[in-house]
């Protein structure tokens, strides 16, 4: 029996919000759900599995008929999906009646239930989300009811307040492969009996790494599962050292060269880290306008040489400063207070 697993698709996000490529990023979330759909048709899979969040908030009438539209072109393929915390089914959500197609079956209800697809052996559990929080372990009892067939369970959690899991729930629960969603780093657990597909694009900057699907089959009980690269982009954390021998020149110029590298299509948050020379000014704007970059967090120190600051600012405010803190004891908070006193000064005085 083979299968595609998914989870957080999150239809309906529009992540990096007032930067010039977020426009796209909305789209192309759909376009990878639609690429999903398609190796899908073409593999000809049996099963496709969605662990929750399909949806990044309540999902719109016209959005769930141009999902089912989708889904309902997949002739070989049966479709079981649940609700997560991002899509949960609320009292006036259009999830309550919304009459799916008859390859797709919707895990609706609150408490555990299952389908059982006879040509393929296999039978599916879950159950959706209702409140955004659910804090009670509540797969930790949940065993298949007969083992003579392909059991597989859909869950989504994984922290304190979405539905605790347990790392060897797959041995203690007696089903054949569990299908995890809301966390969003792909991530395979138990021998690959249990799997996190992560989210099948990044929604956010801390989305770091590869996103995508995971593609399985299962044979004789015994699932082989491999996680499948589908996302249009990356985020990328960067972090740049620097000395004080760089310039500002330098440190842009190394940032896009970086970027040149590793894809101009990705997004990057810039870390700069090290001394630099306090006279050099690291203009933020100017180097978020080399590429997609939505972040530049500034973490360096300023190389200060106290005696020589002293001489060359005489008696002005930076120079009384120094001279009222080599009056007083030296420990941490004093060389800290120094340190940030005469930096805001100095940043003051551009």
């Amino acid at each position: 029996m083979k299968f595609i697993h998914i989870a957080d698709v999150h239809l309906g996000a529009e992540p990096d919000s007032g930067h010039p490529w977020a426009a796209r990023r909305g789209r192309e979330i759909w376009d990878s759900f639609r690429s999903v759909i398609r190796r899908a048709r073409v593999e000809q899979t049996d099963l496709l599995l969605i662990a929750g969040d399909l949806f990044h908030r309540q999902p719109l009438k016209r959005e769930l008929k141009e999902v089912d539209s989708l889904m309902a072109g997949l002739a070989r393929t049966k479709v079981v999906m649940i609700a997560g915390n991002h899509d949960y089914i609320r009292n006036d959500s259009y999830y309550r009646n919304f009459e799916w197609s008859p390859n797709v079956t919707f895990l609706r209800h609150e408490e555990m239930e299952s389908v059982y697809f006879p040509e393929l052996h296999t039978e599916v559990y879950g159950f959706s989300y209702h409140s955004q929080e659910i804090r009670e372990n509540r797969y930790d009892e949940i065993k298949p009811q007969k083992t003579d067939r392909i059991n597989i369970l859909l869950a989504h959690g994984g922290d304190d307040n979405h539905i605790p899991i347990r790392k060897d729930l797959p041995s203690v629960s007696g089903f054949d492969y569990i299908a995890l969603g809301h966390i969003h780093k792909p991530g395979m657990l138990a021998s690959g009996r249990m799997a996190y597909a992560g989210a099948l694009e990044p929604i956010d900057m801390n989305d770091t790494g590869p996103h995508g699907y995971i593609s399985g089959e299962i044979t004789n009980g015994q699932p082989q599962i491999t996680f499948v690269r589908a996302a249009s982009r990356e985020y990328i954390h960067k972090e740049c050292r620097i000395t004080p021998e760089d310039t500002f020149e330098t440190v842009r110029a190394g940032i896009e060269h970086y970027i040149d590298e590793n894809s101009r299509n990705n997004i990057y948050k810039i870390i700069i880290r090290g001394q630099r020379d306090p006279d050099i000014f690291l203009d933020p704007e100017e180097l978020q306008s080399l590429g997609n970059i939505i972040r530049v967090e500034d973490e360096t120190e300023p190389n200060l040489d106290y005696e020589k600051l002293e001489r060359e600012h005489g008696d002005d405010l930076v120079g009384r400063y120094i001279r009222r803190f080599r009056k007083l004891p030296d420990s941490q908070v004093n060389r800290d207070a120094l340190y940030y006193g005469i930096q805001a000064l100095l940043c003051g005085q551009r």
